[in-house]
């Protein structure tokens, strides 16, 4: 297996909602992440995949939701998003895809 498809496996996709749009104004990009990932595993795959310099990561964990389908219960699955910060001059448009 070759390093990039390990950084893929790390960095599942950007997320885009407003409150991602709204970190980005101040420099962050927002990403779903493995749930076993750590953050220097996040750093170095942004780092190898985008060609930015990453000034620091955060991450949080979502828990999924009991919702209803068709009268049945069912839950989400858990979400582990990266909020990861760039150096001064460095930006990832997430827009235009990988």
């Amino acid at each position: 297996m070759s390093a990039k498809a390990e950084h893929y496996d790390v960095i599942r996709k950007p997320i885009i909602t407003e409150k991602a749009t709204m970190a980005s104004e101040h420099g962050a990009v927002v990403f779903e992440v493995a749930m076993d990932a750590a953050k220097p595993q996040i750093k170095e795959a942004v780092e190898a995949l985008f060609g930015v310099k990453v000034k620091s990561v955060n991450t949080t964990i979502t828990k999924g939701k009991v919702k209803k389908f068709r009268g049945m219960l069912g839950r989400r699955n858990n979400v582990k998003k990266a909020y990861v910060m760039l150096e001064e001059g460095n930006t990832i448009d997430v827009n235009t895809g990988l």
